[in-house]
């Protein structure tokens, strides 16, 4: 039997015994540290919103009605510097979708940004409120960044006893950029290197990448299509770091 076939069936036998059904809760993290400057946040709003509005991403969305996805968004900076941008929705329309997509082109700077980069915080606060929809079969947390982490934990550190059974993508925006060549990138020789070496959790999990700021939402269309299309199949296999 196909995985994909396989997936089908477990996704039927689950339907039929579940109340108020939900296949994903999906966590979506993006970086508003230091190295973000003000051009650079509005393409990352503004490309997340262009890719909620996708045809495909709706119809990715949308594919299992019986069992709907739940989505949340949220930026990051500092140990304690995460906004949520759009809280936790059961999509069941395209509608919805281009409602958050409104709300994020209006979406400002928040108070003034912590300079540093905690990746390991956001991947706990994504983590805990993806854990907090427990009737998800999948949980799922989406962490895009243009740099390594500089404060707090490293994320090589983090355990399941941190992060529970949650599997988490990374969209790694312009690892060869000039921007990066500039930064303190701890003898890590590209930022994509240093989120499959140290951020992506769980079964299945990936890094899409982006060239710079400017492919951002050509790349997060790519993630969410690949990311809500894969076999429910996390939860039987114990998260770990990535290979």
């Amino acid at each position: 039997m196909k995985i994909s076939a396989m997936a089908l069936c477990l996704c039927a036998l689950w339907c039929a015994g579940a109340q108020a059904a939900c296949r994903q809760a999906l966590a979506v993290g993006l970086d508003v540290s230091g190295s973000v400057d003000t051009t650079e946040y509005r393409l990352q709003l503004d490309g997340l919103a262009a890719a909620l509005e996708d045809a495909e991403v709706q119809a990715a969305f949308l594919a299992m009605p019986q069992a709907p996805v739940r989505l949340m968004l949220f930026e990051w900076s500092g140990l304690r510097d995460q906004r949520i941008l759009a809280d936790w929705q059961t999509i069941t329309t395209g509608a919805q979708l281009s409602a958050i997509a409104a709300d994020l082109r209006r979406t400002g700077i928040g108070r003034a940004k912590d300079p540093s980069t905690a990746i390991a915080a956001a991947m706990v606060f994504g983590a805990r409120a993806a854990l907090d929809q427990a009737a998800c079969w999948q949980k799922t947390v989406d962490i895009s960044g243009d740099g390594p982490g500089n404060i707090g934990r490293h994320p090589r550190d983090l355990t399941e006893a941190d992060l529970g059974a949650v599997t988490i993508n990374g969209l790694v925006i312009g690892p060869q950029s000039r921007a990066n060549t500039s930064k303190n990138l701890q003898n890590v020789k590209s930022l994509e290197g240093y989120y499959r070496n140290f951020v992506l959790r769980g079964p299945g999990a990936f890094a899409e990448v982006a060239r710079d700021h400017a492919d951002f939402a050509a790349a997060m269309k790519r993630k969410l299509i690949r990311e809500i299309q894969a076999p429910i199949l996390s939860g039987m296999t114990r998260p770990g770091p990535a290979q």
